[in-house]
């Protein structure tokens, strides 16, 4: 049975290590074959435009930009709805391959069969 990982990111560079935790365990299972959808909420909406994962450092951690292209290009990567109107970004704004969605959409995606998620 294929697994599939839903992570949900709600830190950004206001708590660093939990933020880059979430990026590389979500990573590390689509690495391992595992179905992959990161959801950007909280404070890591802001990594949704274009240049602001590149602004992102921590000591002995994975560059963001490298971990979010991967999952850009084997995953799924979903800004959450209110997190993007509470800080003025839209459709426009967003890196190609983020989508936008809503509570509705993570609650199906969690409650599927053969689904883990993790929340950081």
């Amino acid at each position: 049975m294929e697994r599939t990982l839903v992570v949900k990111v709600t830190a950004g560079a206001d708590a660093p290590e939990r933020c880059s935790q979430a990026f590389t365990v979500a990573t590390t299972a689509l690495a391992a074959g595992a179905t992959v959808s990161l959801w950007l909420t909280g404070e890591s909406a802001w990594f949704a435009l274009p240049g602001r994962a590149a602004e992102f450092e921590l000591p002995h951690a994975a560059p963001l930009p490298d971990l979010l292209d991967a999952l850009l290009a084997g995953g799924m990567v979903t800004l959450c709805t209110q997190c993007a109107a509470r800080r003025g970004i839209g459709p426009g704004d967003v890196i190609e391959g983020v989508r936008i969605a809503g509570a509705p959409t993570f609650v199906e995606e969690i409650m599927a069969d053969g689904v883990q998620a993790l929340v950081y």
